[in-house]
């Protein structure tokens, strides 16, 4: 798996940013490649992606999410995307958030596996940040939120993860994201 971790400050409240993130369905508003999500209940979700031309369909199940702090998900089902990442959020003051992004994902085929090689991916994650703040800066609020705790004990397992045991716990850890974290909250975090 290939791990990309990418950061950005957004000049907007917390609150706003998250629960901005928290309305999957807009993802196709600022997400290179992503066609349409369909949130299925409070842990799934459908995707329909076209990246290069190919076309993929899949399913995401939230793993965690912790309203104002985190959301971590990953791949569920037999399909041929496999990834699990999180999403943190961290109140730099009453109007700025950081927003760090760590995603951990298999490239399928040679032509992934090559734009991986060069680097498409991380380019990809940073456009797509960029374009989120974009987005919620250009807004005076969020178009929807959802404040609910999911937590990693609750999940609902349907499907086969794409995940080892192993990886599941790594969602069950204190933290922003798997890695390195910042010793301090307003310092970035070490790669």
């Amino acid at each position: 798996m290939s791990m990309v971790q990418e950061t950005i400050k957004v000049d907007a409240p917390l609150r706003t940013v998250y629960d901005q993130w928290t309305q999957f369905e807009e993802f196709p508003r600022f997400m290179y490649g992503v066609e349409e999500v369909e949130q299925l209940d409070d842990r799934l979700c459908h995707w329909r992606t076209r990246v290069a031309g190919v076309s993929r369909e899949f399913d995401t199940e939230i793993v965690d999410q912790l309203p104002d702090e985190r959301i971590s998900w990953r791949t569920v089902g037999d399909g041929d995307v496999r990834q699990k990442g999180v999403v943190t959020f961290h109140s730099l003051d009453r109007s700025h958030t950081r927003v760090s992004l760590a995603l951990d994902v298999e490239p399928q085929g040679m032509v992934e596996k090559a734009g991986d090689a060069l680097g498409f991916l991380e380019n990809r994650v940073r456009g797509d940040l960029e374009r989120f703040k974009d987005f919620i800066e250009g807004r005076d609020d969020a178009t929807g939120g959802w404040r609910g705790r999911l937590r990693p004990a609750d999940s609902t397992g349907v499907g086969p993860s794409t995940d080892t045991d192993t990886d599941k716990r790594e969602f069950d850890r204190p933290g922003p994201y798997p890695g390195p974290l910042p010793s301090h909250p307003d310092e970035e975090p070490r790669v």
